[in-house]
């Protein structure tokens, strides 16, 4: 067994950090003294999130490592993970709250709310409900920053969303899609090739054919991914999600890691003089948590954890990058110890729990993809799952069963004494861990991370939302022409302008404009993507100058 330490991080400790924020300092973001001796631009930022890891299955995960994790030695505080509308939020405003500032509601992607009833959230206003806001990789590619998003679900899940996109459904991938390719992120790595296929859209587009035009080397495997050399990566690893770490021997052996895409991501990214945005998740926590799986929990865990070893190996060497990695939200209530260990907690020895866990080769997912459609191999598949020495009786149960997956993760929480509370999100504040200079600590919100990610890149979020998104009726109707939105093809609506003979048309979900004035047509490119909320159009106010 390793060394298992309370490490202390540079210039502040975890327990001062959090008896500082309980001085009444909680809710805010703070700047360490040495963050004077910050070099001179440019500045990066590595912003990481291992979508729905509760403190518990961290915990798990080191036991099951044997020793210390990268993120330890940089855990720093705790992030407050509410909604706009609920203690326990969802990833869409969770992720829109981490990339925006902003809370937000149920499903919702980079757009302001309509309902606020969580203590201390501001109210909006009618005009402003679903206004799409900055992120600060927008900000950040506004100010000449390269920029990357990295997942191992689908690219267009409601987390990368957003960062990259804005919606007011996270199940609208098509429209999410079609963002991010317009967005120019010069490094895009995940699943989610299907949503950029034209059998996998409702506008029947070939979103492939657009990226290969727009000068990504488009790969789809890890090897391709390793010895590409553009300056643009486009990796479309998986029709949809990618395999979990502990199952990508057995199944997906062309899929890289999430450690080596962050590499090649940073790689890539860092050879722009003017700095970095990289953002990067470790997605499938969540579904494993969600069912109650700690094989899926505990691989994917310390999946992210190597990537955020590579992180911390480049920012340390950098000087001048910010990291933080962070949960977005918890999810299962997954606790070592369960009624079965009521009364033996004292005496129960860590390997009780450790052990019946190492027997297993395969997450959940995993182990059930082999099983035959008659369950004749019952036994076979539930010992890949870790369970062992099964009887008769619990075979033929198993073959029985309704619901094989809840029986098989149930069975493997039995025999390693760990507790679930549901097989939906929870609503504790989770880990902040942080590193470089500038960072956060102490006790935060989760809108307090993007501001100060934002400020340490010299960009303002409230300025670029200003500037990227205008509403497009309004602006346009008080240059005195008149306005439309054409929604000949439902899955291409388009902002229409006309005035005397000149005609403006700017498509939703794309960064461009086409002009015809006299009948000459000439199309221009916008700075940010055009974002259309189901009412309104919001164009950046480059396109308002077309308005002349």
């Amino acid at each position: 067994m390793g060394r298992m330490s309370t490490k202390k991080v540079t210039g502040l400790s975890l327990a001062a950090a959090l008896a500082f924020s309980s001085l009444g300092f909680a809710g805010s973001v703070k700047t360490e003294v040495e963050a004077k001796d910050k070099k001179k631009e440019p500045t990066n930022v590595i912003m990481m999130v291992m979508d729905g890891t509760s403190a518990g299955a961290t915990s798990l995960a080191r036991w099951y490592k044997g020793e210390d994790l990268a993120m330890d030695e940089i855990a720093i505080g705790g992030v407050r993970t509410y909604s706009a509308e609920s203690a326990i939020t969802d990833s869409a405003p969770a992720a829109t709250a981490l990339a925006t500032g902003n809370k937000s509601n149920d499903k919702v992607v980079g757009l302001l709310p309509k309902v606020v009833s969580s203590p201390g959230v501001e109210q909006i206003k009618e005009e402003d409900q679903l206004r799409p806001v900055a992120n600060v990789l927008e900000a950040a590619k506004l100010k000449g920053k390269s920029t990357g998003i990295i997942s191992t679900s689908e690219i267009q899940h409601a987390t990368p969303a957003g960062f990259s996109s804005h919606a007011p459904h996270r199940s609208n991938y098509n429209d999410i899609a079609e963002q991010q390719v317009y967005q120019g992120i010069d490094v895009v790595l995940g699943g989610g090739k299907e949503s950029l296929t034209p059998a996998g859209r409702k506008d029947g587009e070939n979103l492939l054919k657009v990226i290969d035009s727009k000068g990504y080397d488009v790969v789809e495997t890890r090897k391709d991914l390793m010895k590409s050399n553009s300056k643009k990566l486009w990796g479309a690893f998986a029709p949809s999600a990618m395999a979990y770490d502990i199952d990508r021997e057995k199944t997906r052996k062309n899929e890289p890691t999430l450690a080596e895409m962050t590499k090649k991501g940073i790689d890539t990214l860092s050879k722009n003089k003017e700095g970095f945005f990289l953002f990067v998740e470790g997605s499938k926590v969540d579904w494993a948590a969600h069912a109650n799986d700690p094989i899926g929990m505990i691989g994917d865990v310390l999946a992210f954890d190597d990537a955020v070893n590579e992180a911390l190996e480049f920012a340390k060497k950098d000087g001048n990058t910010m990291v933080i990695a962070v949960s977005d939200h918890g999810n299962s209530g997954i606790t070592m110890g369960n009624v079965n260990t009521n009364e033996s907690y004292p005496s129960t020895p860590v390997s009780a729990y450790i052990d019946p866990l190492k027997k297993a080769s395969m997450t959940l997912e995993g182990a059930t993809g082999k099983l035959k459609a008659d369950r004749s191999n019952m036994k076979q598949v539930a010992a890949l799952y870790g369970l062992d020495n099964l009887t008769k009786e619990e075979i033929e149960a198993l073959k029985a069963s309704k619901n094989l997956n809840g029986d098989l993760s149930k069975m493997l929480a039995s025999r390693a004494n760990l507790g679930f509370t549901t097989g939906g999100h929870t609503g504790e504040d989770v880990f902040l861990y942080a590193y470089g200079p500038s960072r956060p600590y102490g006790m935060v919100e989760n809108t307090d991370l993007p501001k100060k990610m934002a400020d340490f890149m010299g960009v303002n979020l409230e300025k670029t939302t200003d500037k990227l998104f205008v509403n497009a009726r309004e602006s346009f109707e008080k240059k005195g022409y008149k306005t439309r939105i054409d929604v000949t093809d439902e899955n291409n609506p388009v902002f229409v302008a006309e005035k005397n003979k000149k005609k403006i048309e700017v498509p939703a979900n794309k960064n461009i404009i086409t002009v015809t004035d006299k009948k000459k047509s000439k199309t221009k490119t916008l700075d940010g993507v055009t974002v259309y909320n189901g009412k309104d159009f919001y164009v950046s106010e480059k396109a308002l100058k077309e308005a002349k």
